[in-house]
């Protein structure tokens, strides 16, 4: 086996990344701390044709070289917006016709592997802070919770590792 070199890989251009049908995926960012998480949120939306990142309340937005550093770029592909309440984003999104649920750890969530969403059903997902999650007030908007098993001694996955998770798991069940 010979590993691929990138100009092997056939990878869009940011241009054509642009102009390229995306997938009914939007990712709510809810107060992220660390620049490297929003910057790998970015790389995977990007791998995944998300449509969009509101990147919400205390997270860091483009242009950032913290964010930068992880992203490789991805930043300048997929479209984003600030908010700074992120209950505002929900609501705007719901109006919108999206679904959207939080990823945490409530009473009465959707266990990821159970979560079925349509082929063509708009999707948003919202990402909590590092340490306190999504927001309650912001739980309470949405039209449910996805929640990713976990069978360690752990509480949570990194934030970056559960977009990657979740996301990758519902762009495949949209196909």
């Amino acid at each position: 086996m010979r590993k691929l070199r990138n100009i092997e890989l056939g990878r869009l251009t940011v241009d054509e990344y642009k102009q390229k049908e995306k997938t009914p995926l939007v990712v709510v960012l809810d107060n992220i701390r660390s620049c490297n998480n929003i910057g790998s949120v970015f790389r995977t939306s990007d791998a995944l044709l998300v449509q969009k990142i509101y990147l919400c309340g205390i997270t860091a937005t483009p242009p950032n070289n913290e964010i930068r550093k992880t992203a490789l770029d991805a930043e300048k592909s997929v479209d984003w917006e600030y908010a700074e309440h992120t209950e505002e984003v929900v609501k705007k999104l719901q109006a919108d016709g999206f679904k959207v649920f939080a990823i945490e750890q409530v009473e009465n969530s959707i266990m990821l592997p159970d979560f079925k969403p349509g082929k063509a059903e708009k999707i948003a997902l919202v990402f909590g802070n590092e340490v306190k999650g999504v927001k309650q007030s912001v739980v309470n908007l949405c039209n449910g919770t996805i929640e990713i098993p976990q069978y360690g001694t752990k509480h949570s996955f990194n934030i970056s590792v559960s977009a990657g998770i979740v996301l990758w798991d519902i762009f495949q069940k949209m196909q």
